[in-house]
């Protein structure tokens, strides 16, 4: 079985992903981790480099390759469910699981993170972003709160729960 963990820059998608993998006793992989290691480049230096749409088509082809593997917990970047294409690779192969956060919590867990490119974008146009985002994150089969009102160990119990039904 392959989970894919979706949401917003902090929604906690490592942190769950590495636990419910744990406790499921599957591989944890996190595919902006993973595109650092194929290009030798920081996330961060790819967009500065290379631009945005060059990082997400290397997205497009890492989540089709991650897509054949057995036994995975796999952390998506933000946008890359923002893609037609993988959502559809994501959910044809998989149980894909969104960590909602509004968008405070999103702002608490992220400010001041230098590794985050996109966070030297205006406020307003990341709001934007964050509820442009919902109508794909909310195309998820199992949608769970990962806010700052729960632990993650709440979190991925919910997630193996909802995984059994």
């Amino acid at each position: 079985m392959r989970i894919y963990l979706i949401g917003f820059m902090g929604s906690g998608k490592s942190s769950v992903g590495k636990l419910l993998a744990d406790r499921l006793g599957y591989r944890f992989i996190d595919t902006d981790l993973e595109i650092e290691k194929d290009t030798g480049l920081k996330i961060r230096d790819i967009f500065k480099i290379y631009g945005e749409d060059y990082f997400r088509d290397l997205e497009k082809k890492k989540i089709k390759e991650l897509s054949s593997l057995d036994n995975v917990v796999i952390a998506t970047g933000g946008g890359l469910p923002a893609n037609k294409e993988n959502l559809k690779v994501m959910k044809d192969t998989g149980k894909v699981v969104w960590l909602n956060i509004d968008f405070n919590t999103f702002l608490d867990r992220v400010s001041g993170d230098e590794n985050r490119p996109l966070l030297k974008e205006d406020i307003d146009k990341l709001k934007i972003r964050f509820e442009d985002r919902k109508k794909f994150y909310s195309q998820a089969n199992i949608k769970v709160s990962n806010d700052n009102s729960v632990s993650i160990e709440e979190v991925v119990e919910r997630i193996i729960k909802e995984l059994k039904e």
